[in-house]
């Protein structure tokens, strides 16, 4: 009698390896770069289900690189130290003391907590933040907004920033010796100046850097919805701005669609909105023939 594990027979196993051999031959030597983030960051099941996720990835010929956030965790450090966090767009404004924070818990503990599981997954890891090597090169950003016809107002966010440049030299020399990049979203700007960047943008920019085959963000989310709750399982670049206009497009998915969109228009080829509370979700992706999340494809 065959043995049953979660009612998964041996040929379902069998079948599941044959559904992905042409992804892994079609993908070989392919960059992928994926933003982790959200509950996958925490739920401790999920936390070894993408280390083991991303070492199979790159045993199997793909060239990984993640970029990670942790805001839940700079927010928890900020509270037990009575650092109040105030929130613009979404976005957290970061004075000095804060910064301060927000680089030691990104590029400290959280980083280098990401690359200990990779590691004990049986990858070679390696962690880094944005300051190291010159790998992101950023500048200040500002965001304005103009009410009641009055002259626009800027609105200072403090320490954030946004990605001018990408040294891409850092990575082709961590791929040539088969590490894995787990990096930290902080910058530098011209004058030495340290920026807390939106890991979806850093994301998105070291996709176009890289002319990455895919970029993965993980999420807390299904997909794109349509106005009926349907998940869209493919989206055109072109689609976009209407979809936006008709509401079906809005709050926080706004920014991550548009970091799709940058970096396929860099040269990236599909970019992907993914669940990550979904054990093993990069790998459903990736290597089965019905996917999930949303894929989003030039026009």
């Amino acid at each position: 009698m065959t043995e049953k594990r979660n009612d998964i027979t041996d040929e379902d196993r069998a079948r599941i390896l044959v559904e992905a051999l042409p992804y892994i031959r079609q993908f070989a030597r392919k960059t992928v770069v994926i933003k982790y983030g959200g509950h996958a960051m925490i739920d401790d099941r999920l936390r070894h289900g993408f280390a083991q996720d991303v070492v199979l990835l790159k045993f199997v010929g793909f060239d990984p690189v993640i970029v990670h956030g942790g805001g839940p965790q700079i927010g928890q450090v900020l509270e037990k130290m009575s650092i109040e966090s105030t929130f613009i767009d979404g976005m957290r404004v970061t004075d000095n003391q804060t910064m301060d924070v927000v680089e030691m818990v990104l590029g400290g503990k959280v980083n280098k907590e990401i690359v200990s599981l990779i590691n004990q997954a049986g990858g070679k890891a390696v962690g880094l933040s944005g300051k190291d090597g010159g790998l992101i090169s950023a500048s200040k950003m500002e965001i304005t907004r103009q009410e009641g016809g009055q002259p626009p107002e800027i609105i200072d966010l403090g320490q954030v920033g946004q990605v001018e440049s990408i040294n891409r030299a850092v990575l082709e020399v961590l791929k040539k010796d088969n590490f894995i990049p787990v990096i930290a979203p902080i910058g530098t700007g011209p004058d030495g100046q340290t920026y807390n960047i939106n890991a979806d943008l850093v994301a998105g920019s070291i996709a176009a850097a890289l002319g990455a085959e895919k970029l993965i963000l993980l999420t807390d989310v299904e997909g794109v919805m349509d106005s009926e709750g349907r998940l869209l399982s493919t989206i055109e670049t072109g689609r976009i701005p209407s979809l936006e206009a008709e509401g079906v497009i809005s709050g926080g998915m706004l920014p991550k669609l548009a970091c799709c969109v940058e970096a396929i228009k860099g040269g990236t080829r599909k970019a992907h909105i993914l669940d990550g509370r979904k054990p093993h979700a990069v790998l459903l992706e990736i290597f089965t023939d019905h996917g999930i999340g949303t894929e989003i494809v030039e026009k």
